[in-house]
């Protein structure tokens, strides 16, 4: 048996680079049939748009900024160019926020990453992800069918109606959140009911930790995680090597510092920004909100279990640390000008506190300065912000490498 779903995962890495480079052109070109790219990319030649460079001057649309777009315009702000005819379903998220489904086999590309968390043809899986209006259940069961398993569309609650239809049935897979398996299986307990078919499990949507993985492992369930969004589909999946989550073949990902569309280098945490090749939604550079970082040994070596793309290191926390100071908001972009005003700062942390309950800021900056230069950079805080804060310079390599932007340190107790 297979360990990998197909060939694209062991590819040779530059090869990989240069298949992913070479489909960018159409991909932008593409795009621009829809109102928003054509547009934003008026002035844009898709053709030049064949290296991670040239992606790296397109801008950066960020998921905080599709609610007011669709707002401007609906249903999906001019980001999709075909027809309802040409689109399978249509789902809502928070927001709202409204995602197209594209009327081909496994549309969020889920397959692959329930392979590698060991789910085969003729599964049966049991899906606990909600069916109402939002996507997350269609993602999983479109991906275990393209797969050959059969699904238990359960969705969320009724955990006694769950616990007696896996008595009954005896699944297998599991997919839905980590939590709520817990949940099932307490109350599995409960109620005097063995479900020992239950070995595997990609579970999604919510922070998979140590604890209850090993919770899990001590029920004879092997659990793995996938990171997706609704907006997306599947990013990235963790294998049996557990070093990390493999990059998905149909996507590329940056790692860019929060507030800009500038990438890091592995090793450095930022913004997951991510360009798919999906005909119905074409996202280019879409900025999830989400931190995260490249593994600097996934650059080297492929993964123990053989995959040879990239690896992230997983969710690290939100990109979108936009906080209100004295009635203003405060972004990470605006911070993020500070830092290329002024060339002479590493990284740069904004702490807000509250002493006596007044709001106050100080700017951490990386770096070696006098006072003209602390000045410089407080009159640039203040004509950013238009907020005074105080600027203080700590030595490289002091601030931690965690992606954080604004650190809101104020206590209301």
């Amino acid at each position: 048996m297979s360990e990998h779903f197909d060939s694209l995962e062991t590819r040779v890495p530059a090869a990989r680079e240069r298949e992913l480079m070479a489909r960018l052109p159409a991909q932008v070109a593409y795009a621009k049939k829809a109102p928003w790219f054509a547009n934003t990319y008026r002035d844009i030649d898709a053709a030049a748009i064949d290296s991670r460079a040239a992606l790296a001057t397109l801008p950066v649309l960020r998921k905080h900024q599709l609610i007011e777009l669709q707002k401007q315009q609906r249903p999906f702000g001019g980001l999709v160019a075909e027809p309802w005819g040409r689109l399978g379903r249509v789902f809502s998220s928070p927001g709202p926020i409204y995602e197209p489904e594209g009327r081909v086999a496994d549309y969020w590309r889920t397959a692959r990453a329930l392979f590698a968390a060991g789910v085969r043809a003729g599964d049966l899986v049991h899906n606990s992800f909600s069916y109402h209006m939002t996507p997350g259940a269609w993602i999983l069961e479109g991906g275990a069918q393209a797969l050959g398993c059969t699904v238990f569309p359960a969705g969320p609650g009724q955990t006694e109606q769950q616990v007696q239809a896996m008595a009954d049935l005896q699944p297998n897979a599991y997919v839905g959140t980590p939590s709520f398996l817990r949940i099932l299986l307490d109350k599995a307990d409960e109620m005097g009911i063995a479900v020992p078919a239950l070995q595997k499990a990609l579970v999604s949507g919510e922070a998979f930790l140590p604890a209850v993985r090993e919770a899990l492992a001590q029920r004879g369930i092997d659990g793995y995680q996938a990171y997706a969004t609704a907006d997306l589909g599947v990013i990235a999946y963790e294998s049996s090597a557990r070093d990390g989550l493999v990059i998905d073949e149909e996507v590329i990902v940056e790692i860019v510092r929060p507030g800009t569309g500038d990438p890091l280098p592995a090793g450095e945490v930022g913004e997951v920004v991510v360009t798919t090749f999906n005909a119905s939604y074409p996202l280019i550079r879409f900025g999830t909100g989400d931190l995260s970082m490249i593994l600097p040994e996934s650059l080297l070596q492929p993964s123990a279990c053989g995959r040879s793309n990239l690896r992230i290191k997983g969710w690290l926390g939100r990109a979108d640390q936009t906080a209100k100071v004295r009635g203003m908001f405060v972004h990470p972009e605006q911070i993020a000008q500070v830092q290329e005003r002024h060339g002479q700062i590493g990284r740069a942390r904004l702490v807000i506190t509250n002493p006596d309950s007044n709001d106050a800021m100080t700017l951490y900056c990386e770096g070696v300065a006098d006072d003209a230069l602390s000045a410089a950079v407080a009159a640039s805080v203040r004509e950013l912000t238009k907020l005074r804060g105080e600027v203080v310079f700590v030595a490289p390599g002091s601030l931690a490498n965690d992606g954080k932007i604004i650190d809101d340190r104020r206590q209301y107790n």
